[in-house]
Formats: structure tokens, sequence, C-alpha cells
């Protein structure tokens, strides 16, 4: 059975850092599109963080860049987070999602595993107080 579990979520004040963590079973990542998504209630799901499983490029949206790293661990299965200077406005449920999809760039690859994604985690909650 495939299965994806985050961990790493919390409160963290403004400006902290915090690194997301997520744990795949059942198959193994490294031939996978993976990545990071948020959503809050009654809100759109965005894509934060992706990695193309054609050429292991990295996507992040502009919101994040320069203050996130994707990163995978191929030896342990698991995809990493890092986020650092995190603002208020980073509060939200965030999740990793992976499936075997291909597409001409990181960021197409990206919006595509948020579309039509199946495997999906349970979701963390990161929230950014002072």
């Amino acid at each position: 059975q495939l299965q994806l579990v985050e961990s790493g979520g919390g409160l963290v004040q403004p400006g902290g850092s915090l690194r997301l963590s997520c744990a795949a079973s059942g198959f193994t990542l490294d031939y996978y599109a993976i990545g990071w998504f948020r959503q809050a209630p009654g809100k759109e799901r965005e894509a934060v963080s992706c990695i193309s499983s054609s050429d292991g490029s990295a996507y992040y949206a502009d919101s994040v860049k320069g203050r996130f790293t994707i990163s995978r661990d191929n030896a342990k299965n698991t995809l990493y987070l890092q986020m650092n200077s995190l603002e208020p406005e980073d509060t939200d449920i965030y999740y990793c999602a992976a499936d075997l999809i291909w597409d001409s760039t990181a960021e197409a690859m990206c919006i595509a595993l948020g579309k039509q994604g199946n495997y999906w985690g349970q979701g963390t909650q990161i929230t950014v107080s002072s």
C-alpha cells in the first residue's frame, strides 16, 4: 500500500525555521514526481515546491523562493522541506504528494501533481505567530 506520512509541523515565531518530513512507504520516491502543497480551509490548494521526476530539478512558488528548500533522501525514502524566515502568511496545512507524472518543466509537473496526484499525506499544520 502506497503511503505518505508528514511530520515536523508546529507553532513557530515569525523569522523562525521548521523542517517538514514526508516518509514514503510502499513505493520508491525517486521514480515519482513529488512535492509540497499547502491549503487553508476554504482556500485553494497552492503548490509550494516540487522535484521533477524527469531531471530532479526543483520548482518553488515565488512566495517561498529563497526561503524554502526542498530535498529528497533516497536512502530514507523521505522528502523534506526546510522552511526558513517563516512569515505569518506561511500559516497553512502542508501536504506532500507523489505520483507518476512527467512534464516539460518542474513548474508544469508541480501544477499537474497538485491537480492529478493520487497519493497524498494527511497534512501537517504550520502556524507562524508571535
